[in-house]
């Protein structure tokens, strides 16, 4: 009779817990992926280095349009033959039409270094105003997702930056502007294709920026979460599939599915990601619970 009354109450025990497994199992999770921007994303526009950067691409000093400091004499100039007066009304509308500067200065034939412009542009940026942020590194590791940086910056700048914020170790992987445009030869590109593309830079907000960057992370858009400052970016991830935050903003524009006024409210507006977390980690505890019942029981009946 005891022997019996054990086996009931095993029996019961697994039952509970394989409708409890059954049950969370079949909650499948919304996200498996957080794609975060670096630049006004992951750090603030208040931290100016946007600003600094757009000045250095430019080549004007902080407060002053019609000075053209030293970067500028000693890069566009003489590499690009630009004239001064017409370097601000260029780069406003090869940022408009190509994502980024030097995505339109290639598209337009300019030739010159990718890392020698990279190294002028953030080589001198005033990182020292990037602090570490503890608060947004509890944030994401909390949180057992896949998370990628996906940046148009270089390798050297995305991982300074996010050393400097004290998050180099929170993602899975960074995709960066030489991810996107690896070092190839062009006599073998102009074999295989005939010309030159029309847009030697790939980056945001293309299409082919995003197709890329789905490709190299094996990533389903359609369950990822995708943070940029950037309306362009954010309504073309949107065409390509991805659920959207506009980080930096407190309403949402087209193209937006979410807005953020900043990253540090992400627990705030997606409580369900740390609900999903709690989910997975029960889910594995009714696991548990399940094996050891089938292991009691398998034990008593051989007894």
């Amino acid at each position: 009779m005891l022997f019996l009354l054990n086996f009931t109450f095993i029996f019961s025990q697994i039952r509970n817990s394989e409708e409890k497994t059954e049950f969370v199992t079949n909650s499948t999770p919304r996200y498996e992926c957080l794609l975060f921007d670096l630049d006004d994303t992951l750090y603030p526009l208040s931290s100016g280095l946007s600003e600094a950067c757009a000045n250095n691409i430019m080549e004007k000093t902080p407060g002053d349009s019609s000075f053209m400091n030293r970067l500028f004499a000693e890069f566009m100039v003489p590499k690009l033959g630009i004239e001064e007066d017409k370097v601000v009304e260029l780069n406003q509308l090869l940022y408009r039409k190509y994502g980024t500067s030097m995505a339109g200065l290639k598209a337009i034939g300019y030739e010159f270094d990718n890392d020698e412009y990279h190294s002028y542009v953030h080589g001198r940026l005033p990182y020292e105003n990037l602090k570490p942020d503890p608060v947004l590194r509890n944030l994401l590791l909390s949180l057992p997702f896949r998370k990628l940086v996906f940046s148009n910056g270089d390798d050297v700048h995305v991982v300074k930056a996010l050393k400097r914020l004290g998050i180099e170790d929170c993602f899975e992987r960074i995709i960066s502007f030489e991810t996107l445009n690896p070092k190839t030869n062009e006599a073998e590109v102009s074999c295989v294709t005939g010309h030159l593309s029309e847009n030697l830079v790939i980056c945001k907000p293309t299409e082919i920026a995003f197709e890329k960057a789905f490709d190299i992370a094996q990533l389903n858009p359609h369950k990822s979460l995708f943070f940029d400052d950037s309306i362009r970016n954010i309504q073309t991830g949107k065409v390509m599939g991805l659920h959207t935050v506009l980080v930096g903003k407190s309403r949402k524009v087209d193209g937006s599915d979410y807005a953020l006024e900043s990253i540090h409210n992400m627990k705030e507006a997606f409580p369900e990601l740390w609900l999903e977390s709690n989910s997975n980690n029960n889910n594995e505890k009714s696991k548990r619970i399940s094996y050891a019942a089938q292991f009691s029981i398998a034990t008593s009946v051989e007894a």
